[in-house]
């Protein structure tokens, strides 16, 4: 079990971001009081969870209910997961993993920016929606696995506050080449799961004899 807990902890953190989502919070929020950055930490971070817990409960099913089967979430989540991990090691960024710059753009003119884009897509974006799926699918059946993977999902995500909390210290602290080190890091792990899913996905596919 913790082993599955520490493959849900490394490909949240690759596919959340946290140190990234921080260094666009310190952005957005140059220009707001402390209360404020707190206040809207909070709620960012509480609407991401919630929206992710959702996929990872409901998920499943729904791309059950359009006849798409595991290996196929497998090879798909794979290369989606792929995808955003050759981003992060040619430190490229994406929407997959944070806002566009028109996404940016627009929030910038926001007065709440809790739940667009700090929630969505900064935190819970697309590959972490994904993500989620995909981890909870491929520990299907398995009640003990499956909250492993939720606990992974709880942890990334009070890094994520707490990182949102300290943004502008951390984004100094850090600097420019270690947030790249980091990612860069992540992004290689995040490619390895990716491609092991994706073995995974054939694997069971029935295609390979």
């Amino acid at each position: 079990m913790f082993e599955t807990y520490i493959l849900a902890l490394t490909t949240f953190f690759a596919t959340v971001g946290p140190i990234d989502v921080a260094a666009v919070f310190a952005g957005l929020t140059s220009q707001r009081s402390a209360r404020t950055k707190s206040k809207i930490a909070f709620k960012g971070v509480m609407i991401a969870t919630t929206i992710l817990l959702a996929f990872a409960f409901l998920g499943e099913a729904i791309l059950s209910s359009l006849g798409i089967t595991l290996p196929a979430l497998r090879v798909a989540g794979g290369i989606l997961l792929l995808l955003i991990g050759i981003d992060m090691v040619f430190a490229r960024h994406s929407g997959g993993t944070s806002a566009t710059e028109d996404e940016v753009e627009e929030a910038e003119s926001s007065q709440d920016i809790s739940v667009f884009p700090v929630a969505t897509p900064l935190i819970a974006g697309p590959g972490a929606m994904g993500a989620v799926i995909l981890l909870m699918a491929n520990v299907q059946g398995d009640i003990a696995q499956q909250s492993m993977v939720i606990l992974g999902l709880l942890s990334i995500m009070l890094i994520t506050y707490i990182s949102l909390i300290g943004a502008s210290q951390l984004h100094r602290f850090i600097g420019v080449t270690g947030l790249q080190v980091i990612t860069r890091v992540f992004g290689v792990i995040l490619c390895a799961l990716a491609v092991q899913f994706m073995f995974d996905g054939i694997k069971h596919s029935g295609l390979i004899s």
